[in-house]
């Protein structure tokens, strides 16, 4: 069974930087893409970034020219780093990977944004 590691995460200063970090353990089939959700209390769940197998990203538009997704160096991982950190940030982040069999989650990790 497909599972998804996180890293990361934890209280910061509005205007500080986290980084997240994602492994996908287990995979028997090719991973199509992976990314980062995110949801705050109440809120609907947002799709924050994602990166295909073929290096194309995209992101919310929140969070673009702040937060940037790159692979790891380990094989099937990513991270997701997060400059200029805002309240409205704070929320669960979790991991997920695409394959053409399913799509994997990991546990989540909090991210809390002061201000």
């Amino acid at each position: 069974q497909v599972q998804i590691l996180e890293s990361g995460g934890g209280l910061v200063q509005a205007g500080g930087s986290l980084r997240l970090s994602c492994a996908a353990i287990k995979m028997w089939f090719n991973i199509n893409s992976m990314g980062w959700f995110r949801q705050a209390p109440g809120k609907e769940p947002e799709l924050v970034a994602s990166m295909t197998s073929g290096g194309n990203t995209d992101y919310a538009d929140s969070v673009r020219g702040r937060f940037t997704i790159s692979r790891g160096n380990a094989k099937n991982t990513l991270n997701l780093q997060m400059n200029s950190l805002q309240p409205e940030d704070t929320g669960n982040y979790s991991c997920y990977a695409d394959t053409l069999r399913e799509r994997a989650w990991g546990q989540g990790t909090q991210v809390t944004v002061s201000s």
